[in-house]
């Protein structure tokens, strides 16, 4: 496949107020569609709803081991240019984002090298942005 197509993604958030103000606000996502249980964004091109689900009990959060970070699991997000995605960590560090994994590179001068950062949305949702300083090497090994 060479073509890439917009994906739809669908997450659950306990307090929709509050993750609707944060992608709206913080992310700076375009509102599309919207009911009093869930709200559509343009994430990047990309169709995010947030959907209402009420909390039921407390969720533990889980991470796995990465270049001695702890990446959390589950995760989503998305693959932006380096400009904008240096772009991105400074406006979100200037918003005061309390970051799981601050801005940082991986793999600096190796293949693959890549920028990447982590944090979560007001309901708990774990995102993960980053940048390839060459796309091409993406899945490379």
């Amino acid at each position: 496949m060479n073509t890439l197509s917009p994906f739809h993604l669908a997450i659950p958030v306990d307090d929709l107020k509050k993750a609707r103000k944060f992608y709206n606000e913080i992310l700076e996502l375009d509102e599309g569609r919207s009911s009093d249980q869930w709200v559509d964004f343009n994430f990047f091109g990309h169709q995010l709803v947030i959907h209402y689900k009420p909390t039921i009990g407390s969720e533990k959060k889980y991470s796995n081991p990465v270049d001695g970070k702890n990446v959390p699991v589950p995760h989503f997000g998305i693959l932006l240019d380096w400009e904008t995605w240096q772009n991105l960590a400074d406006t979100l560090t200037k918003k005061g984002i309390e970051f799981a994994i601050a801005p940082y590179i991986r793999f600096k001068g190796e293949i693959g090298e890549q920028a990447t950062m982590f944090f979560y949305d007001p309901c708990g949702n774990a995102l993960e942005f980053k940048a390839f300083k060459d796309t091409s090497q993406i899945f490379a090994k």
